[in-house]
């Protein structure tokens, strides 16, 4: 069963751009360390769980946005916590959370609240990037999912531009589209495959796939579907999902265990029930059809837990900043004045 971390569909710039970034990002990764808190603020981990289980039982269908999150932060910028700086003025400088892919992100007022618990204890010492890591990581364990060390010692980034959100991959990606922007940050065709084993939790805007319901090739007719979803799952969407504009409803990406991390996603996906394109995407490669099969299989749940572990780890790596660079802002929401 084909589950190397190798892709040779890359193009040679592609793979030249990705070992770039992987030679700047060498040096700033090694200074993270799981106890780059340890003098500092010594129970950083503790409160961050804390507050989680509090969070979360008043909130679990904060799960999967707490992990998207974490996601496309680390996608623009690096994982900076760029994304949750408010536009100072939305009309000429938006930031990336009013930016269209960021525009159903949740989850920020929890944020300011851990951030709030961390700047009682240890005043102006941990940044707003590493608590996303944090809680992005006490999420999925929370949820049932696997547990990873988090290397600490991010330091918060100064800018957010929305237009830089075109780095994040939109849900309406084929492979192709999938492989280079991953590979843009030193990701392969199993972190793919992996990563999107994380749509186990949470839910997604129905307009985030109503074109696969009601106007795939912009013919605008009632037949004009998806021929990759299948057709009694396409059936059911349809029965909520009521319009091509429908921006409002929300369906469950894992429907009956939206809730808790498994490894269900890869039985809808196999069984052509994956909600989004780039869900149905991973039917398109060898690499990631293979794991697909593997997991939908049921037999190998642990084995997708370590990989998650594994990939998590990679992207939480993604263009940090250490040292000098950046602050730690008092308030994630806002950059130092």
């Amino acid at each position: 069963m084909a589950t190397s971390r190798s892709f040779c569909g890359s193009s040679n710039i592609t793979m030249l751009a990705a070992a770039l970034l992987l030679l700047l990002s060498t040096s700033a990764v090694a200074q993270l360390d799981v106890s780059y808190y340890s003098k500092t603020c010594p129970h950083v981990e503790q409160i961050v769980r804390e507050e989680m289980l509090g969070i979360l039982q008043e909130a679990p269908t904060l799960a999967g946005p707490f992990l998207r999150l974490h996601f496309h932060d680390c996608f623009v910028r690096g994982c900076d916590a760029s994304v949750l700086i408010d536009s100072t003025d939305v009309a000429n400088k938006p930031a990336e959370k009013d930016a269209p892919p960021n525009k159903s992100l949740r989850g920020f007022g929890a944020v300011q609240r851990v951030k709030d618990r961390l700047q009682s204890a240890c005043p102006n010492t941990v940044s707003c990037a590493d608590v996303l890591a944090l809680m992005a990581r006490d999420a999925v364990v929370l949820a049932g999912g696997p547990t990873w060390p988090v290397a600490l010692g991010r330091r918060d980034g100064r800018v957010s531009i929305a237009n830089e959100t075109n780095q994040l991959p939109p849900p309406t990606s084929n492979f192709t589209r999938l492989s280079k922007m991953f590979a843009a940050k030193g990701l392969d065709a199993k972190d793919i495959v992996v990563l999107s084993g994380g749509h186990t939790l949470g839910t997604a805007r129905c307009v985030s796939f109503t074109d696969r319901l009601y106007n795939f090739t912009g013919a605008n007719n009632p037949s004009d579907v998806d021929p990759a979803l299948d057709a009694a799952y396409m059936a059911k969407l349809k029965s909520y999902c009521r319009s091509l504009a429908d921006n409002t409803t929300l369906a469950e990406m894992d429907p009956g265990s939206f809730l808790t991390f498994d490894a269900g996603y890869y039985r809808l996906v196999a069984r052509r029930r994956g909600i989004l394109h780039s869900d149905s995407a991973l039917l398109e490669h060898p690499t990631t059809r293979a794991y697909v099969e593997r997991q939908a299989t049921g037999l190998f749940a642990a084995e997708f837990f370590r990989d998650f572990a594994e990939s998590m780890i990679k992207m939480g790596n993604i263009g940090v900043l250490t040292g000098d660079q950046g602050e730690i802002r008092s308030k994630c929401y806002a950059v130092n004045k």
